[in-house]
């Protein structure tokens, strides 16, 4: 094939994986991967992930053409997946403006609870929870709107991954952000896979935070923190 020959056999998803690999790369469940997605490629890519969820109602052996309640299934979960709850592996990060700290701030902030979304990599079931976000500002930090918090961490829990993951993800985006003199984080959430099959566990959730900066080294500060979050569960 030369260069003036299109490759129109190729599925999209092999040409972004192509791009992946020869940029060296990691494209993991939980990885951003849209600076490899060029323009028009998610439409290809709903249409072939379409394409593959028909052959996996067909391997249930759903009869599609006759069932008038799944007879679109194949495209809406197409479009669940890519442009809904895994929509955080294929877009770039939301446009975040950050502003300096004018009136040097420098007392504890706490944002939440911010519902989030995800979904487990084990077994693509949902996990919904709550996020509390705790910043201790320096004269230096970069200051962003309120709502921006919740934006960021929607962009990252939209992709398959387990929760202890996605928290150290929210936290470094969030650091890199403002670069506060400390940064809190705390998660708690009802993982699907462990209330809808398996052990069928209904009120079991899983909470999980991590530190960092000033947090990490002062115990008053951390407490301050955790005793201001509203009662979970």
């Amino acid at each position: 094939m030369n260069a003036s020959t299109p490759d129109v056999g190729t599925p999209v998803s092999e040409k972004i994986r192509e791009r992946l690999v020869a940029a060296r790369k990691r494209y993991h469940a939980n990885d951003n991967i849209s600076a490899f997605i060029e323009p028009g490629e998610l439409e290809q890519m709903l249409d072939e992930v379409e394409e593959k969820m028909v052959g996996v109602l067909q391997s249930l052996v759903i009869d599609t053409e006759r069932d008038h309640n799944t007879g679109n299934t194949a495209r809406r979960v197409a479009k669940m997946y890519v442009n809904e709850v895994f929509k955080g592996r294929y877009v770039a990060a939301p446009t975040i403006t950050e502003f300096p700290n004018a009136e040097h701030l420098n007392e504890l902030m706490i944002v939440g609870p911010i519902t989030v979304r995800s979904a487990c990599s084990h077994h693509f079931c949902p996990v919904i929870g709550k996020v509390w976000i705790g910043v201790l500002p320096n004269e230096h930090t970069n200051v962003i709107g309120l709502s921006k918090y919740a934006r960021l961490a929607e962009w990252v829990m939209g992709r398959p991954q387990i929760q202890e993951e996605a928290v150290v993800q929210l936290a470094d985006l969030i650091q890199e952000k403002t670069q506060p003199d400390g940064l809190a984080i705390v998660m708690e959430a009802t993982h699907y896979c462990m209330s809808w099959r398996g052990v069928k566990d209904m009120d079991s959730k899983m909470i999980n935070s991590v530190m960092r900066g000033v947090f990490l080294k002062d115990p008053n500060l951390r407490r301050e923190f955790l005793s201001l979050i509203p009662q979970k569960g």
